[in-house]
């Protein structure tokens, strides 16, 4: 008598175990969880109906350096949960002239964290449930650029985003021993010798938009060489170009050479960013690319010396003397 072989048996039992296997959060890693978070790929945490909301009431924050700021962010669900979650918070700084994203501080309930140079400088304001807002202390030169508050809860995560901007004064650089002879690192140095920084793109414009007046072409802090002109005329790139910021675009930051913009958010006494000792005119040709696409050749006259006040910068020439009013961005 023939006894009938288990095994197919087996193996229909074991199809019908794994294919429910998917429904109880089985992943493909082997992970077993079970699937109560649920993401929508708008960023949106959805847990039992829940939704996770991440929003900054000022895109945009402007202060000056040496003083404080906050940096706002808040957090809630809809519908309101009965009992407060236990969350992560993260702030992080992208620099206004690119790079990698850094992290700024993460908090997990009463426990925070800051890191690298905003150590000690940072906190969570808290001033309410859902307040993830950041407060910075004593602004540096270098804090602007774009900070980003992410809320983890779970699986999943929402951020949002706020822009640091620091007002103060653009000025142009020049070396005494003759314009043009900066690389970006030297450009880099000299402003830092000045108390300052490389101007960004931003805080030229806004120098250019309130009456900045510079024919010689300088470095920015994202390496493009760019200048603003408020009056055209034939030294600074001819009669037939409209007012601008006008850019020779990115430069070799090593092989390269112009003259710098500098960007101070505080003033501290008088600045004297070079004198001169001699004087002299000459004309230099350049052909470069207008910030609306124009190639055009573009002639400047050599200014011998900035004298930089704090109450004004005077462009000091062989025979005249022009003053223009240094401008608050």
């Amino acid at each position: 008598m023939m006894v009938a072989h288990p095994r197919p048996l087996l193996v229909i039992l074991l199809q019908l175990l794994l294919s429910c296997l998917p429904a109880l959060g089985y992943s493909s890693n082997r992970f077993f969880y079970q699937d109560i978070l649920n993401g929508n790929g708008n960023g949106e945490i959805h847990f039992n109906g829940v939704k996770l909301h991440v929003d900054s009431s000022q895109p945009s924050v402007f202060a000056l350096r040496g003083s404080n700021a906050t940096l706002s962010c808040r957090y809630w669900y809809e519908p309101e949960l009965s009992s407060p979650r236990r969350v992560r918070v993260k702030w992080s700084w992208l620099p206004i002239v690119g790079g990698h994203e850094t992290d700024v501080l993460v908090a997990i309930g009463p426990r925070i964290h800051s890191f690298g140079d905003f150590r000690d400088r940072v906190h969570l304001r808290q001033d309410s449930p859902g307040d993830a807002s950041l407060v910075m202390t004593e602004l540096q030169l270098n804090d602007t650029g774009r900070y980003r508050c992410e809320v983890i809860d779970g699986l999943e995560d929402k951020s949002a985003t706020v822009n640091l901007e620091l007002r103060g004064v653009v000025f142009p650089y020049q070396p005494p021993h003759g314009r043009y002879n900066l690389t970006y690192h030297d450009a880099q140095q000299v402003c830092q010798e000045q108390d300052s920084t490389l101007a960004t793109f931003e805080q030229l414009f806004q120098a250019w938009e309130e009456g900045l007046d510079w024919c010689n072409a300088g470095w920015l802090a994202d390496g493009t060489v760019q200048y603003p002109i408020t009056k055209s005329r034939s030294p600074c790139g001819g009669l037939g170009l409209a007012p601008g910021v006008r850019s020779y675009g990115r430069r070799h930051r090593h092989l390269h050479r112009y003259d710098a913009f500098c960007f101070s958010s505080s003033l501290r006494g008088d600045t004297h960013t070079h004198t001169h000792t001699h004087t002299h005119t000459h004309t230099h040709t350049h052909t470069h690319t207008h910030t609306h696409t124009h190639t055009h050749t573009h002639t400047h006259t050599h200014y011998t010396g900035t004298h930089y006040t704090g109450a004004d910068i005077e462009i000091i020439h062989p025979t005249t003397s022009v003053k223009h009013s240094p401008s608050i961005v």
